[in-house]
């Protein structure tokens, strides 16, 4: 019994500990220009079932998309008010089901599409949208931000699949619940709503019903600081990621806000960013970042995975 015990302490001693995962880079594609693969102003990108990446090519008012890798497949849009034209297209979110929602900035309004392009419809929203997420549920969140005179509009729009408006939360202000600029947003399988305060700077979460929960964050650029955090996106293991885009980063941190890690520094080499502004997870657990002003999409792989060490129930039952 005794040489047991003292068996199990050492098991549990060389027991590894729990390992922060690590980012690197693996890859990117694009560069400033109107041709095929290339961009002016990359705003979203989504990840369709099929594993193909489809960016909101902003400044050249189209949709692109793209291989897992990088590989030009092709594009829609224009600018106009037509349907399937865009002034300023941003946010895309695409359904399990293969339907592309495009958030189109200055037009006010979301329009949808199938995979390759195809108008299926849309409707209006009210002034400057920013950010666009889908729910497990299929409903869609957007974030806008709009000053009219001396009255702020700070808030986030609940909206069905055919584009009924299901609810809305939010006002302008510093406490909690409240926003200076709501700027992205991403839905949690389990249904927490995830919405980075950009000029607060923080980020907010809510229940689907818009009830807060907790927040993170403030100025600066330290571990969990930001300096006007943008797009974020939710993994498996409920990681949340973050565009802290001034800081020219990528941060994140567990579903309640514990920092986690980061990567990312001012530049145009591989890895370094000028105004990460989305992410979106791919197949793999891959992170695409909309490196905007470099004109370009990067994407990063997990080096280092966490080790997660084996409980002490499970070593107890090799000594029964």
């Amino acid at each position: 019994m005794k040489s047991s015990i003292v068996a199990l302490v050492l098991v549990v001693a060389v027991l590894p500990r729990p390992t922060l995962a690590a980012f690197v880079y693996e890859g990117q594609w694009g560069a400033e220009g109107t041709g095929n693969g290339q961009f002016q102003g990359p705003g979203g990108v989504a990840i369709a079932p099929n594993g193909n990446v489809y960016v909101a090519d902003s400044s050249n008012n189209r949709i692109q998309y793209f291989t897992a890798t990088g590989s030009y497949l092709g594009q829609w849009g224009s600018y106009g008010v037509g349907g399937g034209e865009f002034k300023s297209p941003w946010g895309v979110a695409i359904t399990s089901a293969g339907t592309v929602y495009v958030l189109d900035y200055y037009n006010n309004r979301i329009q949808i599409f199938t995979l390759t392009g195809g108008l299926v419809g849309g409707w209006s929203v009210p002034y400057y949208p920013n950010g666009l997420a889908l729910a497990p549920d299929g409903n869609l969140y957007v974030t806008r931000f709009y000053q009219e005179e001396f009255e702020f509009f700070a808030e986030v729009l609940c909206y069905s699949p055919a584009g009924q408006l299901v609810l809305r939360w939010g006002k302008y202000g510093f406490r909690n619940g409240e926003f200076l600029e709501p700027s992205g947003v991403a839905v949690a399988s389990e249904g927490l709503v995830y919405v980075s305060d950009a000029d607060n700077p923080r980020v907010q979460y809510f229940n689907l019903t818009g009830s807060y929960i907790g927040r993170w964050g403030m100025s600066g650029s330290g571990p969990g600081q930001f300096n006007y955090p943008y797009g974020l996106c939710v993994d498996s293991l409920k990681r949340v990621f973050a565009a802290d885009r001034q800081n020219e980063r990528v941060q994140y941190f567990t579903r309640e806000g514990s920092f986690l890690g980061m990567w990312g520094s001012p530049g145009t080499g591989e890895g370094q960013f000028d105004k990460p502004t989305f992410v979106a997870l791919g197949e793999g657990g891959r992170i695409y970042v909309a490196d905007t002003w470099n004109s370009r999409i990067q994407y990063f792989r997990e080096d280092n995975p966490a080790v997660i060490p084996t409980s002490l129930g499970k070593v107890k039952a090799l000594f029964k």
